[in-house]
């Protein structure tokens, strides 16, 4: 079989035959056992700790300050004694202090489309792109893409890695790439009608937006989307169901950070039950946030990676912050990598209130079990020296209605769900239809004013 560019003298095995090799896009890697991915791992952690050390003083300084040199690395066993990073190291050592080779062999940026503070930027050689172009190809494969489909990439491009990641996984599987970025809604409307559009790639609230737009302008039969890839947001398992039935199409979820390279550090197959993650490239572990323990599979915690092929912008034991579950239960798919569960929220973006951890995912997933589309803002706030919160909430034309005791009837009843949901009340105010301004980016879901005092 062919080696992937960068898997070294490394026999590649598979786990079985594979019998439907059009759902791979690389079979001889996505099905391999579990002791060839370990094996993967084991030797390309020991060198991309050594090109760190050799490389990076800022974190050579930080293994130093835990009395560890390479040599103390000698397998996965061992990744538990390296030191994490977290976003602030990358802002302290911004903007070159993390690369790891010489800016001449540097052929691209990314960054963070944060808005606080030093943005992250990563860096990337052509060996980079050519990997991180690989997962994505992956991910388009799997869900269901081949050089015959039409990929519609309404990420953004430019410094947000969505655009260039899906572009670049489009072109390498060879299907025919229309790179629309984000907007003109109307714009990306009559190229989804015009080319045929096949599958599309967005955030999951734009998704939404243009099923809703597709289905104001009476465009629904004239639309040929078969799947969609949306991630960079947090959704839920009720949001995917209501954009499948409203483009008539299956959703497939994908997980990247530009840290680490952006879209397709995992992704997710036809079972639909969590993304596997490209274990070739990424070593996962997950945390107790609080304690930085490494919990086993099944337990929530914190998700952390490791990069193990990447050569200009290599993190290791990065912390995301992101809540998940990790699993390696058989996967109906054939692929043998492990699967990560839909982040369930961020231990940092958790909003504390009144002394309860709440979740976004936990009001959306309320709302659309009680008929109620996934457009909403949730208001943290505080008065009196006590915490509030109040989530606004757009009805759907169908349950718009001018009466005032119907609409307080209502939001009685999203009151208690959301109770029963969350353990502390939260006040519901319903909204006119499209009052609450769309977003063709990343969706604003919550405002906390408790971080202007």
């Amino acid at each position: 079989m062919n080696q992937s560019k960068g898997m070294g003298n490394i026999l590649i095995t598979c786990e079985r035959k594979v019998e439907n090799m059009e759902h791979y896009y690389q079979p001889e890697i996505e099905c391999a056992s579990r002791e060839q991915i370990l094996a993967w791992q084991n030797e390309r952690l020991v060198k991309q700790v050594k090109h760190v050390y050799d490389n990076v003083p800022y974190y050579r300084k930080l293994m130093e300050e835990k009395g560890l040199t390479p040599a103390d690395i000698q397998s996965v066993d061992d990744l538990h004694k390296l030191p994490f990073l977290t976003k602030d190291d990358l802002r302290e050592a911004y903007p070159y202090g993390l690369v790891a080779v010489p800016l001449t062999d540097c052929v691209r940026i990314q960054s963070t489309s944060g808005t606080t503070g030093r943005r992250v930027v990563a860096f990337y050689t052509q060996h980079d792109l050519d990997l991180w172009e690989d997962c994505c190809a992956r991910a388009i494969v799997a869900a269901g893409g081949t050089k015959d489909d039409v990929v519609h990439v309404s990420y953004g491009y430019g410094l947000f890695t969505g655009g260039p990641g899906l572009n670049g996984g489009s072109h390498r599987v060879g299907s025919l790439t229309l790179p629309m970025s984000s907007g003109n809604t109307d714009r990306q409307i009559q190229f989804m009608t015009d080319l045929g559009s096949t599958i599309l790639c967005c955030t999951p609230s734009y998704a939404a937006y243009l099923a809703e737009s597709i289905h104001e302008k009476g465009l629904q039969d004239q639309i040929k989307l078969k799947a969609g890839i949306f991630g960079a947001e947090a959704w839920t398992e009720e949001m995917r169901r209501d954009i499948e039935a409203n483009l008539g199409i299956k959703a497939y979820d994908i997980y990247g950070l530009t840290e680490i390279s952006g879209p397709g550090v995992s992704f997710e197959c036809s079972a639909q039950s969590g993304m596997h993650i490209n274990e070739d490239h990424f070593i996962a572990e997950i945390i107790d946030p609080n304690t930085g323990e490494v919990l086993p599979d099944g337990e929530k915690g914190e998700l952390v990676f490791t990069s193990i092929t990447k050569q200009a912008f290599p993190l290791l034991r990065y912390r995301t912050r992101d809540i998940c579950v990790l699993t390696r239960e058989k996967c109906p798919c054939g692929r043998t990598h492990v699967k990560m569960s839909k982040p369930m929220g961020r231990s940092d973006d958790m909003l504390i209130v009144k002394g309860v951890n709440v979740f976004p995912s936990q009001i959306e997933t309320v709302l659309m079990n009680n008929g109620y589309a996934a457009n909403y803002q949730i208001i943290v706030d505080r008065v009196n020296n006590s915490d509030t919160i109040e989530v606004q909430v757009e009805m759907t034309p169908e349950m718009f209605s001018d009466s005032l005791k119907e609409i307080a009837v209502k939001e009685k009843e999203l009151v208690n769900a959301l109770k029963a949901m969350l353990g502390i009340y939260a006040k519901v105010k319903l909204v006119a239809p499209k009052s609450i301004t769309r977003s063709e980016g990343k969706a604003v879901r919550v405002i906390d004013k408790r971080k202007l005092y």
